[in-house]
């Protein structure tokens, strides 16, 4: 059992950075910003989490590798919460983050809205392919692998790719 004097914030980072998205495995859960909060009470740890969506089934995976990881650690006083509000943004993930999932081949949130057509009734984003990076996509269907990314295709290299979605 690790001693309270010596757990700090630093030092269950370190342990989080080991905890990756299981839709996502070069994601770790810092990557994706879903860490709202950790707080130290004496020997008690509490890992406040926020999932990217409200039905997010990757959450109890999520939770069970925290405190898998911490327990391997030597930490035994262990609270996983769950909070809804505020909602999870794409905001909230890092920059490293969105490098690995262009690495990865999915293309990452844009940093803001931006449409290639302005006036036009379906607006579309302009989405860059992790292959080739053109511009010249196209969505294929708003949904993708998981609820959180839509299904695109590069009219260029005509790979399809998931794309993160911004939310």
């Amino acid at each position: 059992m690790v001693e309270s004097s010596t757990i700090s914030i630093k030092s269950i980072e370190a342990i989080l950075e080991k905890v990756t998205d299981p839709e996502v495995p070069v994601l770790t859960i810092l990557d994706l910003g879903i860490v709202r909060a950790i707080d130290i009470e004496g020997s008690k740890i509490r890992i406040t989490i926020t999932p990217t969506y409200s039905g997010c089934p990757a959450m109890d995976a999520i939770s069970f590798d925290i405190k898998l990881k911490l327990l391997e650690a030597g930490y035994r006083d262990i609270e996983i919460k769950t909070v809804l509000s505020p909602a999870w943004t794409t905001d909230w993930m890092s920059e490293d983050g969105k490098k690995k999932l262009m690495a990865y081949g999915i293309s990452p949130p844009n940093p803001q809205q931006q449409v290639c057509s302005p006036g036009s009734f379906a607006e579309m984003e302009a989405v860059e392919c992790p292959h080739c990076h053109s511009f010249h996509t196209k969505m294929i269907s708003a949904f993708g692998s998981t609820a959180c990314k839509a299904l695109y295709q590069c009219e260029d290299c005509k790979e399809p790719f998931d794309y993160f979605k911004c939310h």
